[in-house]
């Protein structure tokens, strides 16, 4: 009886701690002038990295490196994409912008909450920003001020991850408690759990406060979405100036790519738009024309819906050009199940006529070193196109890429006709010395 007595009064002591941690809320007025960030800290701060990250990215050493050598200069993107250094500029700008709109349009949709109401107008100033370069508030800073802001966003997401994992640790620990007090038989070496768990519960409930305290759960919506807005601001600044575009709209670009014309490509402003829509959502004007220069050309892979089913087709035939010895008959088949009918009837010209002999060690050996000369500047648009891809699915959306991979680095923009004469040609020469590989292994097995 006295162990059922103590285990009660322990239980509502224990109850009584977690009511008390739920504060009765303030009077509504107070709530307007206090608005505190609470739970929305970890939406915002997924949105901080991305920021940071694009402002790296921008500074003039990543621009040169990553823009010109990496991504202008890769000898796939001029073989099949484009040779035209204005175009493939054009498109890292606009999908650059592109993420970046994305980014701002959660904001915007976050300083309706603000008190300040130059803040809670942050999707319509921001667009005309965008459109014209007017800046009423100065919200756009000079490079010490924004290596400033871009510290303190970096120091916030560190303590608010802090925070995420405390708070983890938090409900782990209450909860094992709870199993406990549930629990109907108690002994000695149970009051000691209990008394453990009550404690560490005590503890770690500190340690969240603290957690709180440092990280943007406990600041404003005010402090928080001004941070936000100044550095939105100066990033779209350098965009503009790392690519040389006026204020207003993205610079006229040229129609043509590679041999063919880029139908899709705007020349010269848009008349502005004079209304805005109701939620804020920023998509008008610069950024409607931005989204126009990224959509593809007629001609092009991404048109007709095919790059990432081609990238996944590349990426088999190498594994297969490096292990013909491993192909079997059905891995065989499975390639072939995998072929758009264009590529099946340009193959079956290229191998009409074709003996069903293979024996010829030198010609092999040819067929192999040309087979890696195509994979050499084919598989890393491959590779590049299934990595942006996963990078931008559903479960990786609130992630930074962990590359820096471009669209034009992938199939996307590929000229269709181009990229099929490659795989033809792949086809080509993996279907030789696979059949050379098994003339080897008869022989083999004959001697």
């Amino acid at each position: 009886m006295p162990v059922e007595t103590w285990l009660i009064k322990l239980k509502k002591t224990i109850y009584q701690s977690f009511d008390s941690l739920h504060v009765a809320p303030p009077p509504k007025s107070s709530v307007i002038k206090r608005s505190r960030v609470g739970v929305l800290a970890f939406e915002i701060a997924r949105i901080m990295p991305k920021l940071t990250h694009m402002w790296r990215l921008l500074s003039d050493e990543n621009i040169e490196d990553h823009l010109h050598k990496q991504s202008v200069s890769l000898q796939g993107v001029s073989k099949i994409v484009s040779n035209k250094d204005a175009f493939l500029r054009s498109l890292a700008c606009a999908e650059m912008i592109e993420s970046f709109r994305v980014v701002a349009v959660s904001v915007s949709r976050l300083s309706e909450r603000c008190d300040d109401t130059s803040l809670r107008c942050f999707g319509p100033v921001f667009d005309a920003f965008a459109n014209t370069g007017h800046d009423p508030y100065g919200w756009s800073l000079d490079l010490k001020d924004m290596e400033a802001k871009i510290t303190k966003m970096e120091r916030y997401v560190i303590t608010t991850a802090t925070l995420r994992n405390t708070m983890a640790v938090l409900t782990i620990i209450e909860n094992n408690l709870k199993k406990s007090l549930e629990c109907k038989e108690v002994n000695t070496t149970k009051k000691k759990i209990i008394l453990d768990l009550q404690q560490k519960v005590v503890w770690q409930q500190q340690q969240v406060k603290n957690a709180k305290e440092k990280s943007l759960w406990n600041r404003s919506f005010d402090s928080v979405i001004s941070l936000l807005a100044t550095s939105i601001f100066t990033i779209l600044s350098r965009i503009k100036r790392v690519f040389s575009i006026a204020d207003g709209y993205p610079a006229s670009l040229p129609r043509s790519i590679s041999a063919s014309n880029h139908s899709n490509l705007v020349s010269g402003p848009l008349i502005k738009s004079s209304k805005h829509q109701e939620n804020n959502e920023i998509s008008h004007g610069f950024f409607e024309t931005n989204s126009n220069i990224l959509k593809p050309a007629s001609n092009t892979l991404g048109f007709a819906g095919l790059s990432l089913h081609y990238a996944n087709l590349i990426i088999v035939m190498e594994k297969m050009i490096r292990s013909p010895k491993l192909v079997g008959l059905d891995a065989r088949d499975d390639l072939y199940s995998m072929l758009p009918n264009s590529i099946k009837s340009s193959l079956r010209k290229r191998l009409k006529g074709v003996g069903f002999i293979a024996s010829d060690r030198s010609l092999a050996e040819k067929w192999k070193g040309a087979l890696g000369k195509i994979l050499g500047w084919l598989s890393p648009l491959a590779h590049n196109m299934v990595k942006w891809q996963s990078e931008r699915s559903f479960e990786h959306q609130n992630r930074m890429p962990e590359t820096n991979v471009l669209l034009l680095q992938t199939l996307f923009y590929a000229n269709r006709a181009k990229t099929e004469a490659a795989i033809t040609e792949l086809l080509v020469g993996l279907n030789y010395i696979w059949r050379f590989e098994r003339e080897m292994m008869k022989s083999k097995a004959l001697l």
